[in-house]
């Protein structure tokens, strides 16, 4: 099958220039991808990164539909199958088993974090990832990573997974100790603004759950970007945002949220990710075009999303493909690529994190757009069928041998 990776270029201040389409098929793009891993294998050392701020136990939990034995189960297959079941529950009441398969780190920044430092990465998390130790989960973090700086207690999820999507069950209370005033007791602002230059990339995730995020972002736009050095290694620093969810937060705070966003790129690249579900919600909040069939739209709802905030780059990324827009020295390149979904997932709780890390990884390496995707799709492909995070090589053979989407 051969996919069209679009690049579409125009003038970067008013956009009026022409579009020019330049089209590859998957296979070389992948390959040019591999390639590019390979090369940058010989610099990864020197491109540390920072992540934050929040921290989850995540339990990944099956409903059970049917229950044979002490051993033998069938699990529901469907978020609709489990929602019936439910609704039929209304004026009665239901017992449903959970079963926890497995005990993992858990929230964006973790799950992110840990992926990049899989890929090799120096990376230093910051986070709330247990005090005063960090709780056992994180044990792979610690390890991996250079360094990691406890700011609070981890929240719990219980992550409910089907095989067409999956509910996040969680208890946040503690998240409520994530804010710029505990960060700065925990490193204190001259150790912070140290880190935060040597990084290349700073990713902060996890809006919606962290309330007071925005003091964060405030904090780090006001008192540590003025005073640090505006290169770092010779380029722009990126930092990478992913709001993860905010549907249950008021419109106001959203585009308070998104506005400040905005406000970094004074500083820094500024690149914002979304998923379907995300992309759709900030482009209604922002008065864009509504599309009847987001998924086809996803590179016309990156492109128009980036413009309307004002910002290095915009990804989405659905279940199936990806697509960004990012600028450049030449204007603005869009692409779309498709990934390689499977029905049955091994583990599907942190797919886009590891997504966000693999597209991450490919701008750090200097990838063009298309490129950087394909990296963002072998590291989710890879994820979701090994249940763990890939490394440089597994990402490199992964985009080498990356199999077609499965039908649904």
């Amino acid at each position: 099958m051969v996919c069209f990776a679009i690049h579409i270029t125009r003038n970067s201040v008013s956009f009026p220039g022409t579009t020019e389409f330049v089209m590859a098929d998957r296979a070389t793009v992948l390959k040019q991808a591999a390639a590019g891993l390979h090369q940058f294998a010989q610099t990864i050392d020197d491109t540390p990164v920072l992540v934050g701020f929040d921290g989850f136990v995540d339990s990944i939990i099956a409903v059970v539909d049917k229950r044979h034995d002490v051993g033998n189960y069938d699990p529901m297959r469907t978020i609709d199958q489990f929602g019936q079941r439910i609704s039929a529950a209304a004026g009665q009441s239901s017992n449903f088993e959970f079963v926890v398969k497995l005990e993992k780190l858990g929230g964006n920044g973790p799950i992110m974090a840990n992926a990049l430092a899989s890929m090799g990465l120096p990376v230093t998390y910051v986070g709330a990832v247990g005090l005063p130790q960090p709780h056992p989960v994180f044990n792979e973090l610690v390890d991996a990573a250079e360094k990691v700086h406890s700011i609070a207690n981890p929240g719990l999820t219980d992550a409910v997974e089907f095989d067409d999507g999956k509910l996040m069950l969680g208890k946040h209370s503690m998240l409520c100790d994530v804010n710029w005033q505990n960060i700065m007791r925990a490193i204190g602002e001259d150790h912070f603004a140290e880190i935060v230059t040597r990084s290349r990339l700073i990713g902060m995730v996890n809006w919606t759950m962290l309330t007071s995020t925005n003091d964060i972002w405030r904090g780090m736009i006001e008192r540590v970007l003025p005073k640090v050095e505006p290169l770092a290694a010779g380029r722009r620093r990126m930092v990478f945002i992913d709001l993860a969810d905010p549907e249950k937060r008021p419109r106001k705070d959203l585009l308070a949220a998104l506005s400040l966003a905005a406000k970094f790129e004074q500083y820094v690249d500024t690149i914002v990710g979304f998923n379907l579900k995300e992309a759709v919600q900030v482009a209604e909040v922002l008065e864009l075009p509504p599309h009847n069939d987001a998924e086809t739209a996803i590179e016309e709802m990156a492109v128009a999303i980036r413009e309307k905030l004002g910002v290095h780059g915009v990804v989405v990324h659905p279940r199936k493909s990806a697509a960004a827009a990012i600028k450049t020295d030449q204007g603005v390149t869009s692409s779309l690529m498709i990934g390689s979904f499977t029905k049955q997932p091994k583990l599907s709780t942190g797919a886009g994190d590891n997504f966000n890390a693999g597209f991450c990884l490919g701008l750090l390496a200097g990838l063009p757009v298309d490129q950087a995707l394909c990296v963002g799709n072998a590291a989710s492909g890879f994820y979701v069928r090994n249940a763990r995070s890939a490394t440089l090589d597994d990402l490199a053979n992964f985009c080498e041998t990356m199999p077609e989407p499965e039908a649904e």
